[in-house]
């Protein structure tokens, strides 16, 4: 039998004969369901359609994970290495064995886990891969399609590894969050954010989503409760969930005069012409 996966959002459910009668990630206010109705495909199914792994090294010690072409959102994931094992962070729906090769090659992986429930994706295949622990932030665990033995629940903040912390944010979600990578940008500090801190096409700003596809802001609150949660960590560069636009440098600053702008905007305080 065949892991379903939803073919809008890529997260995946679990082998039955038959797959689910929706998706529930998909059919929250936050995702969509196409016009035409929902609809499954497979890993199998992609795969002959012509999707193949994308592995790349982003910088140093950060190995990326991609789908060519991409699936469904669209997420690349990153593959954080240190001396005592290594973390994949927002996995991308689809993979497959040259992608599994690749992480094989650079010492496997000690735990995957997510900014937020629309990448959960293919967080199961990758753990059953490398018997990796699962780690999901308590408030958004149910979200989980897929449920396995492997899943670890955190709250607030858990250091994974040596130099890498998992930050629960909020905001998108209760437990969206965001990795901060200490010996990341040479030293001066990543944080690997997903759509938790969207970075602008530009990059050079950055900007905050309740819902992207149906366009809700995310409200001031909200927005203060993420800023304040990785206020503390030294960080120069954000890496979003996608392969562009990335955040490079002065990310720290960027980071606290997005947030006065988008509040303004809230707020009603902008000059509009």
């Amino acid at each position: 039998m065949a892991v379903w996966v939803c073919a809008t959002c890529a997260n995946h459910y679990p082998d039955t004969g038959s797959p689910p009668g929706k998706c529930v990630i998909c059919a929250d206010e936050r995702q969509w369901v196409p016009s035409s109705g929902q609809r499954w495909t497979t890993l199998a199914e992609l795969a002959t359609a012509g999707h193949r792994g994308d592995v790349r090294e982003v910088e140093p010690g950060l190995l990326g994970v991609g789908a060519d072409p991409q699936v469904a959102i669209g997420q690349r994931g990153l593959v954080v290495q240190t001396a005592e094992g290594n973390l994949l962070w927002d996995p991308p729906g689809f993979l497959d064995e040259s992608s599994i090769q690749a992480v094989a090659d650079i010492g496997g992986l000690r735990a995957v886990t997510a900014s937020h429930p629309h990448f959960y994706g293919s967080m199961v295949e990758w753990s059953h891969a490398f018997g990796a622990d699962i780690l999901l932030p308590r408030a958004d665990a149910h979200w989980l399609t897929r449920p396995d033995p492997a899943v670890r629940t955190w709250s607030g903040t858990l250091d994974v590894l040596p130099g890498v912390t998992l930050i629960q944010c909020g905001g998108h979600f209760p437990g969206s969050a965001v990795v901060h990578w200490a010996a990341g940008a040479d030293g001066a500090g990543a944080l690997f954010t997903g759509d938790t801190i969207c970075v602008t096409p530009g990059e050079e700003r950055l900007t905050f989503v309740w819902s992207a596809p149906n366009r809700l802001p995310l409200p001031e609150k909200a927005v203060r409760t993420v800023v304040d949660a990785v206020r503390r960590y030294p960080f120069d560069r954000i890496y979003g969930g996608w392969w562009q636009p990335t955040l490079h440098t002065g990310a720290h600053d960027v980071l606290e005069s997005s947030a006065a702008r988008y509040i303004e905007f809230l707020r009603g305080e902008v000059a509009v012409d």
